[in-house]
């Protein structure tokens, strides 16, 4: 059943209505006034004279009727960055709150429960950091003034989780949302304190595809991104905040990326996947590289570095352009959460002309200590398509991170050229003229039939190996040379894919849940008939993941 929830923010007095099954165009409004209280109030509520209304956001589930829900929050400019910061955030944690604490049972909860040891040195860095970052506060810098403003939503958040849960849901600490917004980041923060512990690394495990497509005439640029991961995290929710902050406390500028819809979590107040698409016309992605080198981990410090989560946003925020993006992006490198990175540029495309010789696509990658970059618009043209499978393309920053070792010891899993999503991707990418095609491809599992899903295993295939994976259908009995070959909860957990009319309204075709495989011969994916329904957490999630493309429309 459709179900939206509707409030509205002030500052009178405390009280809340939450409204289900109403009509569409019910939505939810922040309004500020001079006192500290935090009200929330029915989209009919009348503004009275000296109060402003900081924003307005509209919630809608359909988590179990096309397996995503939907957040819009818009913020005004008449209020202050930082109430539009902490009202985004209240508003966010108010409406999703029960949801949130199943997003946290299922993927944070139990986090040190078996490392207390690594988790008090967490704790220590993780303080370390934020008092760093909190020293560093200047509201007359752009990058600084666009940190503090992230930190000032999670302040939001967190007050709105407490106001809006049900009476029965438990309470979470501010440390508790900061630790699941920083997930991905405190997998290598742990590593870093402990480099030569592999008990919970699973080496090579792939961790998302992308795929950038320019179309014959230059008709179109498609982009996509698939999620994979441990399907625990299959709670989802497509989200779009338009806020209105300036670029610094002394400027009137609006930051060019004041408005940007991607895929989401419950409680994540940025993408997690790391699919954004910019009211700055830029498009930004990422696919997960790997450090085996454990010499750069003693580059990853508590102090004077911004965690990759933080780092995306504040760049997503204040980029004009791809060159300004990597140069924003790659201040504070924290070696954390090491991605490739890709920026495309919609604002510099114009259908049927050719491309800017420049500045259309830059590639960026980040491990501990080093950041590279480059721009590959040249490539793109004479290619037409640019793909990213987990595997660094520099030449130094794959030598260096450890990379290079593990092609030689392993084979062409951890090859760059050989690696057989790279020769899926060779040999799949001119089939596609259309959006529907690139969601065709993306969501590509034929892992019985495609010789590149081959491998020294018995059965001699792995399910892995595939542009979207499905681990969970690789036999509990069968053999396999690397873990992350095996049975698993693990696999391409969505897709998402726009083109340059979309991009436009901010807007991307998905599908949620793991794929069904390139003819639907794979079946859903669902938990009654998985053998990890009794193992891993997974609150809130449908039973079966049997859903069709879904294109929402926002409103607000």
């Amino acid at each position: 059943m459709l179900s939206i929830r509707c409030i509205l923010l002030s500052l009178l007095s405390v009280w809340a209505l939450q409204c289900s099954a109403i009509q569409k165009n019910q939505t939810l409004l922040a309004v500020k006034r001079d006192n500290n209280r935090i009200t929330i109030q029915p989209k009919l509520y009348i503004a009275k004279p000296k109060e402003i209304i900081i924003g307005e956001a509209k919630y809608i589930e359909r988590i179990n009727s096309t397996g995503w829900a939907y957040l819009e929050i818009r913020t005004s400019q008449k209020a202050k960055d930082e109430d539009q910061a902490y009202g985004a955030g209240y508003l966010e944690g108010t409406l999703t709150a029960d949801l949130i604490h199943s997003y946290w049972s299922n993927t944070a909860k139990g986090y040190c429960t078996d490392r207390p040891k690594v988790c008090q040195q967490l704790k220590d860095y993780m303080t370390t950091n934020q008092n760093w970052i909190k020293s560093k506060s200047n509201d007359s810098d752009p990058y600084w003034y666009q940190v503090g403003l992230y930190y000032k939503q999670l302040d939001g958040l967190y007050d709105g989780y407490m106001q809006g849960k049900s009476p029965g849901t438990p309470d979470l600490t501010w440390d508790d949302l900061y630790w699941l917004n920083a997930l991905y980041d405190l997998r290598d923060v742990s590593i870093s304190l402990n480099p030569s512990d592999i008990s919970n690394r699973v080496l090579g495990s792939g961790s998302c595809s992308a795929l950038i497509k320019l179309l014959p005439e230059n008709k179109d640029i498609l982009v996509s991104h698939v999620s994979w991961s441990g399907y625990e995290t299959m709670l989802r929710i497509q989200k779009r905040y338009s806020l209105r902050f300036r670029k610094s406390k002394t400027s009137n500028k609006l930051i060019p990326g004041f408005d940007m819809s991607f895929s989401s979590y419950p409680g994540i107040i940025q993408s997690g996947d790391d699919f954004y698409l910019i009211s700055s016309g830029l498009t930004t992605m990422e696919t997960t590289i790997q450090n085996y080198n454990n010499s750069l981990w003693s580059n990853v410090k508590p102090i004077g570095q911004v965690l990759e989560f933080v780092r995306a946003m504040v760049a997503n925020r204040l980029a004009d352009n791809p060159t300004d993006w990597v140069n924003l992006f790659k201040l504070y490198n924290s070696g954390t959460y090491n991605n490739q990175w890709m920026i495309l540029n919609y604002a510099a495309f114009q259908p049927g002309s050719p491309l800017p010789s420049r500045d259309v696509l830059h590639v960026l990658e980040q491990i501990p200590g080093i950041v590279m970059h480059g721009d590959f618009t040249g490539h793109l043209i004479n290619r037409t398509y640019w793909a990213s499978y987990n595997v660094p393309y520099f030449p130094f920053i794959f030598n260096v991170s450890g990379n290079y070792d593990m092609a030689q010891r392993h084979g062409s899993w951890f090859s760059y050229s050989e690696t057989p999503r790279a020769r899926i991707f060779a040999r799949d990418h001119v089939k596609i003229h259309c959006a529907n095609c690139m969601l065709h491809l993306m969501r590509s599992n034929n892992y019985t039939r495609d010789p590149e899903a081959r491998c020294h295993c018995n059965p001699p295939y792995s399910a892995e190996n595939a542009i979207s994976a499905r681990s969970d259908l690789n036999p509990v009995n069968g053999t396999y040379p690397m873990q992350m070959l095996g049975h698993r909860s693990h696999g391409a957990t969505d897709v998402k894919v726009t083109s340059n009319q979309l991009f436009k309204q901010l807007q991307f075709k998905a599908v949620a849940g793991p794929t069904q495989g390139s003819d639907n011969s794979l079946g859903p994916f669902c938990w009654s008939k998985s053998d990890f329904n009794d193992k891993v957490s997974h609150l809130g999630h449908p039973d079966c993941f049997n859903f069709k493309p879904v294109l929402h429309q926002w409103s607000l």
